[in-house]
């Protein structure tokens, strides 16, 4: 179990068409995941508020319904929040 929230560079970066997003909570907390474009809009969310158990944990995601780009993933609880880049090539 982590001492404190922690989130790593997704794997594969760049990726086609998916990736993992890994992050660590060292107490359980309600989790929200979202991805954005590069202005900002949101184009994803894949964990939405749920309540996830303290411990290192991994999401996939398929973004084979986007565009090339530069993408932002945003990790975020009532305690915490980060923001990492990633890089879809197609």
């Amino acid at each position: 179990v982590p001492d404190k929230f922690v989130v790593y560079q997704n794997y594969p970066n760049p990726f086609n068409p998916s990736t993992k997003i890994k992050f660590g909570l060292p107490e359980d907390a309600q989790v929200t995941i979202e991805i954005f474009n590069v202005v900002g809009e949101k184009v994803a969310t894949l964990v939405n508020g749920d309540y996830l158990k303290k411990g290192h944990h991994e999401i996939t995601f398929d973004a084979s319904g986007l565009q090339s780009g530069v993408y932002f993933y945003k990790i975020s609880s009532a305690k915490f929040s980060a923001v990492k880049k990633m890089l879809l090539i197609k």
